[in-house]
Formats: C-alpha cells, structure tokens, sequence
C-alpha cells in the first residue's frame, strides 16, 4: 500500500512539474514586434537600440521597416503589418490617428531633430547658407509628397523666397537617406537633410548651416505610437515604453538627436 502511495506521489509531482515546464515556455515564447520607422532612425536603431533591447527582452524580437515617413503612412493604410510606427514628422501619425489606424492614447513625442544644409566634404566654399541654395547647379531635398524632411525643406525655402528656384533645378529623393548619400557622393553639390543624417557620413558631408531661425513654425519633432490593430500590443508597449528611457535617449542622443523639449 506504501508502495502505491509513494507511487501515486511520485507521478502527480512529475505532472506537476510537466506543467511548470510547460507554462514557463508559453511565458517565454518568442513574440516578434513590427515597427515601422522614419529611414533616418535605421542606424540607431539596427546598430544600438535592438540589440539592447533584445539583452533585456529576449523574447521579443524587434522586425524593422524603415522609410520616408509618408511611405510608411501609406504601406500601413494598406495593410502593412506593423505594431508600432514612428514617424519623423506629426502629419503622418496625425494623419493615421484620424483615419482610426493608431492608439491615440499611446501617441507620444519621442525626438527632435534639426534641418540642416550639407555639402560634400571637398567643396568650392560657394555655398554659405540656406539662400545660397538657390545657386547651386544640382541641388537635392527629400521629395515634399512623401518625406517629411522634404517637407521641412519647403517650408524653410519658401520662407525664405528660393523654393521655386530649387524645386525647378533639384533631384527630390525618396526619403532622406537618398538625399544624404546623393550629396555624400557629389552627384548633387548641396542638399537639406537632418543633422543626425549628416553625422553618419561626417567624412563625406559638412554641415554648412541650420534652418534659419523662424523659417520652420514647428520644430521637427519624431513622433511614436502604437497601432490600434498591433498584434503584439502588449511587447509593442515594452518597446515603446523603453525606448523613452534615459538610457535609450543617451543613444539617441549619441546619434545626434535631441530630447523634446
């Protein structure tokens, strides 16, 4: 009868212990987070922000797809699966908040960043400032339809009364890293970028100067929320939530962008 006993005993602790196991690998099934990002948040993100994530949270897995702001605005109105979008201007997470595709409650400023004018690294000194634009022979800007720093680039140029002589003469890149390698390998003499762009090539471009004060009524502000039809919501706001950090921002601001204000 001890014998059985014990038996019985023996088999209900295995049981339980199967369950254990088996309740501690649903908790630690691999979830994979989608985010869409501005293209100008791809080196900081693939190089720095991942990987430390993923040593905290091994499993979530983070997919990147990083493009011109309005790109993405449109992929995602079209079904791309995305948890999380960041976006390098409001008016594309505006716009997405209104059509009822984001989280309105999760909508927060993440960054700032600055519109600069950049030349190669080997100029003829021509170019000063943001005016002089209008002399150079091939300038190049993000196109104003779909890249937020495009749009910026407008904004400050017509403030300044040159944006039809530019647009007459330049090459209009399909999100701002086209614009910066453009630029980069001298096929344009001067173009506008953000400054965390113009770091990343700092031996190929130089920075001539910033938008000129009162040029931009708003400041470039990198908006982030989460989808309302986010499959992984709950790892998308770990994300998230990480990503305002004071750790995160020191990366952040390695890469050259600012805290919001």
């Amino acid at each position: 009868m001890r014998k059985f006993l014990c038996l019985i005993i023996c088999l209900m602790t295995l049981a339980m212990m199967g369950c254990s196991g088996k309740q501690e690998n649903i908790a630690k099934k691999t979830v994979t987070v989608h985010v869409a990002a501005a293209a100008s948040l791809e080196k900081v993100f693939e190089q720095q922000l991942i990987p430390m994530f993923n040593k905290k949270h091994p499993e979530i897995k983070i997919q990147g797809v990083y493009d011109a702001s309005g790109k993405l605005q449109s992929q995602i109105e079209n079904g791309l699966n995305a948890d999380i979008f960041i976006s390098a201007a409001n008016k594309q997470m505006q716009a997405l908040d209104k059509k009822g595709y984001m989280d309105s409650e999760s909508i927060k400023p993440l960054l700032q960043n600055k519109l600069v004018l950049i030349v190669p690294a080997k100029n003829d000194g021509s170019i000063k400032n943001f005016a002089d634009l209008a002399k150079a022979k091939h300038p190049a800007v993000g196109d104003p339809a779909s890249v937020p720093a495009g749009q910026y680039a407008k904004e400050a140029l017509t403030s300044l009364g040159i944006w039809e002589q530019v647009q007459a003469k330049a090459s209009l890149g399909t999100n701002v890293t086209q614009v910066l390698n453009w630029v980069g390998e001298g096929s344009a003499d001067a173009g506008l970028v953000y400054a965390t762009d113009a770091a990343l090539i700092k031996d190929k471009v130089k920075i001539i100067a910033e938008a000129p004060a009162g040029s931009l009524k708003k400041p470039v502000i990198y908006p982030i929320g989460i989808l309302k039809q986010a499959t992984q919501a709950a790892a998308a706001k770990e994300l998230a939530n990480f990503l305002q950090t004071n750790e995160a921002m020191q990366i952040f601001e390695n890469y050259g962008f600012a805290r919001v204000k």
